[in-house]
């Protein structure tokens, strides 16, 4: 009999705050269609299948929803983040200080210590969006990158502009679990925590 060895598997975080379009940039990314969304109330997970070093991995992305109630769950879904992906509206000039707030309190947790970030500049198809070196210094990501590999990606959720390369990158920095099994685990209970804390 063969032995069946499983892919490596990661967990990657889509955050960013309510309406910066994390949802739409997911199911263009696992679907390839823009897709009408309404605010994600708890969380949204689709698994993607990706190379990485010439080897198939799995990749298990949670888009956790961004209203100011959501934020505070945050953190149940650092453990094992093998990265974080930051949406910005980057056309929403009056709520980037809201965006840069949220991204500095979140790398600062201990559990993300390391973790690459890729910050997406989205909607870049909307008239006034800041462009990277502007993402770059609105978002102080020389200091935020000191200790951590940091990409910010123009993309386009709605047209598909840097979505595609957005992804590649992820793939390209993400970190794997040594244990796969436990990332699994981990998954399973984080379900069963948000379902059982959400009918509260």
């Amino acid at each position: 009999m063969g032995s069946w060895v499983s892919k490596p598997q990661v967990q990657v975080l889509l955050l960013g705050l309510d309406n910066a379009g994390k949802s739409t940039l997911l199911y263009k990314l696992k679907h390839n269609t823009c897709v009408s969304t309404v605010p994600t109330i708890g969380f949204n997970v689709e698994m993607l299948e990706a190379r990485k070093n010439r080897k198939k991995i799995s990749i298990t992305i949670w888009d956790v929803g961004g209203q100011g109630k959501m934020r505070d769950h945050w953190p149940n879904f650092y453990q094992n983040a093998g990265a974080v992906v930051f949406v910005v509206d980057s056309a929403d000039q009056e709520r980037l200080n809201e965006a840069q707030r949220e991204l500095e309190r979140t790398l600062r947790n201990d559990e993300l210590r390391g973790r690459p970030l890729i910050l997406l500049a989205n909607k870049q198809d909307v008239d006034g969006a800041l462009n990277v070196t502007e993402m770059k210094d609105r978002f102080n990501m020389r200091k935020i990158c000191q200790e951590r590999d940091c990409f910010v990606q123009p993309c386009s959720a709605s047209t598909g502009f840097g979505v595609e390369e957005a992804f590649k990158r992820v793939v390209q920095v993400v970190k794997l679990s040594s244990e796969p099994g436990a990332v699994k685990d981990n998954i399973r209970d984080t379900v069963h925590y948000l379902r059982t804390n959400s009918k509260q």
